[in-house]
């Protein structure tokens, strides 16, 4: 069984037991979250597509952790001919979770 969820902002298609690292968000570590965004259901075959949200569908998982970082990602701007260079870098907050279970109603 597997479902495409929105998380903070970003589908993901998750099955349980998948670790997926997601936006921060501000919970703490240990924490059960539970997210009801659910798009589409595949259950061994039988599929749900919501409209936009799948009825009664939601995904448990648990938050590993709240302090993970991306890789830093640079960003270079440059005018040719003209001397001007301009590098910045920023890495993005990111929270760890695992998917307990997916359920239906």
């Amino acid at each position: 069984m597997y479902a495409i969820v929105d998380m903070v902002g970003q589908q993901f298609k998750v099955e349980a037991g998948k670790k997926l690292f997601i936006n921060r968000m501000e919970t703490e570590k240990g924490a059960t979250v539970e997210f009801d965004k659910v798009l589409l259901v595949d259950n061994e075959g039988k599929v749900k597509v919501g409209a936009p949200y799948v009825k009664g569908a939601k995904v448990v998982c648990e938050v590993l952790d709240n302090e993970c970082r991306a890789e830093k990602i640079l960003v270079f701007h440059k005018k040719r001919r003209k001397g001007y260079q301009k590098l910045n870098g920023h890495r993005q907050d990111l929270t760890n979770v695992i998917v307990k279970e997916i359920v239906l109603a």
